[in-house]
């Protein structure tokens, strides 16, 4: 279950500061800067086009990299902050954090729902209301998973699916403490306007 992670690819900058920056940007990149880790900061440059159609991607900031610069090691990276400029809303800067393969971070993993096509209740007409399509979790680094599966197998309309009802990869844990609600399953709209209707007839009949 576990996500294959994706590759990033920058190159070494020279320089450091305002002015390092600056270049990089009049030649088209974009510059960024890698620390943590116990390690020294370096300073990192990525093709404009390359990042923006990554970052128009989503999930940019949930996902974790593996940061490829030439002649250094590969590492495991997640993005801890992007500059934008305030008028046009492109990137100016990027900052990324280094991550041993033990280390935790906190991912919002998406959810996936299975077998809608058996599920009593949706069968009967009544609608999958996904309060989250995405939860977020303490997870390993090394070990993050592509989605947490919620079954609708015997699930009924009324029934409410909470982050208790699922099961979690081992290790994984919700940043949240109390046990909010993933998803539920509502009765159909004309069987609603029924039960609303009746409602007002016997609230009309009381005030009579």
């Amino acid at each position: 279950m576990a996500k294959e992670i994706p590759n990033l690819v920058a190159e070494a900058r020279a320089g450091s500061g305002k002015g390092a920056a600056r270049q990089a940007r009049r030649d088209g990149k974009v510059p960024g800067i890698v620390y943590g880790d116990n390690k020294d900061p370096v300073s990192i440059a990525f093709d404009f086009n390359k990042l923006l159609t990554k970052l128009r991607a989503g999930r940019f900031m949930s996902t974790l990299w593996n940061l490829q610069v030439e002649g250094q090691d590969d590492v495991r990276v997640i993005c801890r902050g992007v500059q934008r400029d305030v008028v046009k809303d492109l990137p100016i800067h990027i900052d990324f954090m280094r991550l041993r393969r033990t280390s935790k971070v906190n991912l919002f993993i998406p959810v996936e729902f299975i077998n809608e096509d058996t599920c009593p209740g949706l069968k009967k007409g009544g609608t999958l209301v996904t309060v989250r399509a995405e939860v977020e979790l303490i997870v390993t680094a090394g070990d993050i998973p592509d989605h947490i599966t919620v079954d609708l197998a015997g699930r009924e309309i009324g029934d409410t699916i909470h982050i208790s009802d699922i099961p979690l990869p081992e290790g994984a844990k919700p940043t949240i403490d109390r046990d909010f609600v993933i998803a539920n399953l509502a009765a159909p709209s004309a069987l609603r306007s029924e039960d609303s209707e009746g409602g007002e007839a016997e609230a009309e009949a009381a005030a009579d």
